[in-house]
């Protein structure tokens, strides 16, 4: 049984990783489609760069400002990406792993002598989804529902400089609720997992949501950090259905 103590620390974070999942799977599926997987780590890395940024040149900058920086670097991020796409797709991978690691020397040394350094690059890369809350929500919903508006209503912001910048708002605001490690694999494991279904959205969409779910109940229930635990589950789980899915036609043969 959930105790209304626990329900007030948990409801927020599955929320959070529901509207992370709506648009992750998407995003990811069309990024495999692109061949360009990391990129979305690249990308978060960068918009994590943005955030320290932020907290070294300000001292103690509103989660606005802290937003608006980020999304830049993000932005700029995007549009880097894009023209590398358009110039010389054949190294854009190569290009996007340089970069990350850029981004990620970039921040380890901005915050060298930094008093909560290790505390915010760990924030970065594992998040602190049990620590999130209604407010936090209210931040980025907006923003969540402003992209799957226009990626399910204008199919053409799909396409080109479009979306790259769909890319680096979702990414910038999932950064701040659950960190980059949980934006890698929410985007990529279960784009992954239904490579061959007839229903990838959906079966992407499950996958997502179960993970979550699964991931913040059990890091709550042996008290470890929810980030590190979610990975694990979305590595579970989606290699599970991505088995199942592999199988299919095995199994209904069997089953006949």
């Amino acid at each position: 049984m959930i105790s209304m103590e626990m329900l007030s620390i948990i409801g927020p974070a599955v929320l959070a990783g529901i509207l992370i999942a709506l648009i992750h799977a998407p995003l990811g599926i069309e990024v495999l489609k692109r061949g360009i997987i990391f990129i979305d780590l690249a990308i978060a890395q960068i918009a994590g760069l943005g955030f320290v940024f932020s907290s070294v040149m300000f001292h103690e900058p509103s989660q606005w400002l802290k937003q608006i920086i980020a999304l830049c670097f993000a932005i700029f991020a995007g549009l880097f990406f894009r023209k590398v796409e358009s110039v010389t797709p054949k190294f854009q991978e190569a290009v996007i792993g340089v970069s990350f690691v850029l981004a990620s020397s970039l921040s380890i040394l901005l915050l060298a002598n930094h008093p909560h350094g290790i505390e915010i690059i760990r924030h970065l890369l594992s998040g602190q989804m049990l620590f999130i809350t209604y407010e936090n929500l209210l931040l980025h919903a907006p923003i969540y529902f402003f992209i799957m508006y226009v990626w399910f209503k204008k199919p053409l912001w799909k396409k080109g400089l479009g979306f790259y910048i769909l890319f680096a708002l979702a990414i910038t605001s999932s950064v701040q609720l659950v960190g980059i490690y949980v934006v890698f694999v929410s985007l990529v494991l279960p784009a992954l997992a239904v490579v061959n279904s007839k229903n990838p959205y959906k079966e992407a969409w499950l996958c997502s949501i179960i993970s979550i779910f699964v991931g913040v109940i059990l890091s709550t229930a042996i008290d470890a950090p929810a980030g590190p635990v979610i990975v694990v589950s979305y590595v579970v789980i989606c290699s599970l259905i991505s088995y199942l899915n592999r199988n299919k036609d095995f199994i209904n043969l069997r089953n006949k």
